[in-house]
């Protein structure tokens, strides 16, 4: 820590900062010092702008992406086609998706993988949700679009065997993801290639 600093104040900013992700202790002084030499106005439209996210960001009642409203953006537009619901991780893989304008259904965000080893079950992410929203009806093809890891893949067939039985489509990315890979870093022209070219997932069985 910066033994240096001669403001208690300070110090406490610079510690806050560096619990953020990515952030170390010498990119949170940088921050610090930043915001220590903005108006009052820049810096309280900052803090209301985190706080004001903290309290009032919801999740989506259907998919569980995250919303201002009780049901997300992308739910509540028409022109998407329902009847293709894209599963994946966390909210990052949604944006990743998006980002490429190849896919025009709607998502299920599950809130993580199935991993024993970290103590995460299939009653710990969103599985059960997914289940009923296929069993409520209306929806012909499931994508299930997982990174392509060892958690990507368990939970990907512990999904394909619960809704073996529902008569809904299951299918999944094309391998132009690199096993391994995480889909929020994977390129947009690669990321989409693969949901354009997704396959049956009985196929990688």
């Amino acid at each position: 820590m910066y033994r240096q600093i001669s403001s208690t104040l300070l110090e406490r900013a610079v510690d806050e900062l560096a619990k953020l992700p990515g952030v170390g202790e010498r990119t949170a002084m940088r921050l610090a010092l930043y915001l220590l030499k903005q108006d009052d106005a820049f810096v309280n439209s900052f803090v209301t702008a985190i706080a004001d996210m903290k309290r009032n960001v919801k999740y989506c009642k259907v998919c569980h992406n995250i919303s201002d409203t009780d049901v997300c953006q992308i739910c509540a537009d028409k022109s998407r086609d329902a009847s293709i619901v894209c599963v994946v991780e966390n909210i990052k893989d949604v944006m990743s998706i998006e980002a490429t304008l190849q896919y025009k259904g709607l998502y299920h965000v599950l809130g993580g993988l199935i991993s024993p080893m970290d103590g995460i079950g299939p009653g710990d992410i969103a599985i059960d949700s997914l289940v009923d929203r296929v069993a409520a009806g209306g929806i012909c093809e499931v994508i299930l679009a997982l990174s392509p890891t060892m958690e990507g893949d368990t939970t990907n067939f512990f999904i394909y065997r619960k809704l073996a039985q529902s008569g809904v489509k299951v299918t999944t990315l094309s391998r132009g993801i690199s096993v391994g890979d995480e889909l929020e870093y994977t390129d947009e022209v690669t990321l989409g290639r693969s949901i354009v070219n997704r396959v049956s997932f009985e196929t990688n069985l």
